[in-house]
């Protein structure tokens, strides 16, 4: 007597691990022979990217303030790889990296906007990205990347409210 075993993967585990098709092999329960089912699935076009995966819209609409300073691609402001952010991009304009405890409520890929409750930066209009992280002693704060130090040590630090976006 064969029962054949019934599985499901979702499609987002199936994008994930890059399968469109599987075969595996499965014993009887009595284990006198086998079968072979094959599994395939239809992932859909709209598949959604890592960062929906991971939770990127979880702080839609969170707001926080908190003290924002600003880094570069320096090796002796980063770790050994000064130029690729935690998530393995590539530093670039637009990118802030968080401390960890905030990652809870923006984790990375969130889109965020920054407004300076101090008046000295306007970035109206600017959506930000969180695609970095700071060194573990750092605590509810936000860190922007510049593209050179003088513009990082420019900056300084200031108190802004962070937004995460919809």
């Amino acid at each position: 007597m064969s029962n054949p075993l019934k599985f499901v993967l979702s499609a987002a585990a199936l994008s994930l691990l890059s399968l469109t098709t599987a075969t595996a092999q499965f014993a009887t329960p009595e284990g006198q022979s086998t079968f072979t089912p094959a599994v395939t699935a239809e992932i859909p076009a709209a598949t959604p990217v890592v960062s929906d995966l991971l939770g990127a819209s979880r702080g839609a609409g969170r707001s926080l303030v908190i003290k924002a300073t600003a880094y570069n691609s320096l090796s002796s402001q980063t770790d050994g790889t000064p130029h690729i952010t935690a998530t393995g991009t590539r530093t670039r304009p637009g990118v802030v990296a968080l401390s960890r405890d905030l990652l809870r409520v923006f984790p990375y890929g969130t889109r965020v906007t920054i407004q300076d409750l101090s008046g000295r930066y306007n970035f109206a209009g600017r959506v930000f990205i969180v695609e970095d992280t700071m060194h573990p002693r750092k605590t509810n704060q936000v860190d922007i990347w510049m593209p050179t130090y003088r513009d990082a040590i420019s900056f300084g630090t200031s108190t802004v409210r962070i937004t995460a976006l919809r």
